[in-house]
């Protein structure tokens, strides 16, 4: 049931043309155009060709645009629609609801990814494999907490407003965390402000993908910060939650 309540939620994300855009044609517009822009200036990020810097956190913009942008969209509307109270009355328990939620967002997370590195390595990407072991691990855990992070976050704001709030807000924090958050720059690019800008989920995410993809390194820091987000998101979630 889990199985296929994923398989559901996948193809509905998918078919959606807002959260398509959201999932991966913004991302690819940010790497193309970043890309092309420090190219004309002739500028480099911390001695790193621009490609290699704004490529772990463009993957980074990815995944929190599907796993809170795009949740907290569609589940507003499921809640709108009496989508969710049908599903909490079908065999398919609520905690296998949520499960199906979580497959879905990960195998969506997988194809942006994929997509997102082939246009990475046509525009010049080299990640650093000097230790692939750091790099994969930090990688595949950046992904996972902060999927967690994000989708908690995207529930609480979902079953706590009504629908066109949660569309509202969704993209409106979607936008201010793009553009001064820390995910597709580097935190030390925003001055006085990255101290404090790098215990947000968003700043905590670029930093552990830019850690794995540039320097090989696991982040333990940034990766406790996302951690104790997804625990802050899940407790709140499980308190506020409103099936309809």
């Amino acid at each position: 049931m889990v199985r296929a309540q994923a398989r559901m939620e996948a193809r509905l994300m998918l078919r959606n043309g807002e959260q398509l855009l959201l999932a991966i044609v913004i991302p690819v517009i940010v790497l193309v155009g970043g890309v092309a822009a420090a190219g004309r200036l002739g500028s480099t990020f911390e001695g790193h060709a621009p490609v290699d810097l704004l490529t772990p956190g463009v993957l980074a913009l990815a995944v929190m645009s599907t796993a809170f942008t795009s949740v907290a969209i569609a589940t507003g509307f499921e809640r709108r629609y009496g989508v969710i109270k049908l599903l909490g009355s079908s065999p398919l328990p609520r905690h296998g609801l949520l499960l199906g939620k979580v497959l879905a967002l990960l195998n969506v997370v997988a194809l942006q990814l994929v997509v997102l590195v082939v246009v990475a390595l046509a525009l010049g990407w080299e990640p650093s494999l000097a230790d692939p072991v750091p790099t994969v691990l930090g990688v595949l855990l950046s992904v996972a907490l902060g999927t967690a992070a994000f989708a908690s976050l995207g529930l609480l704001v979902a079953g706590a407003l009504r629908a066109e709030a949660t569309l509202a807000l969704a993209n409106l924090v979607y936008l201010l965390l793009m553009a001064g958050g820390g995910v597709v720059l580097p935190t030390s690019t925003y001055g006085a402000a990255g101290g404090l800008i790098q215990w947000l989920p968003s700043g905590a995410l670029g930093e552990a993908m830019r850690s794995a993809l540039v320097h090989a390194d696991i982040d333990g820091r940034s990766l406790l910060v996302l951690a104790a987000w997804a625990a802050l998101g899940t407790l709140l979630t499980a308190r506020t939650f409103r099936w309809e």
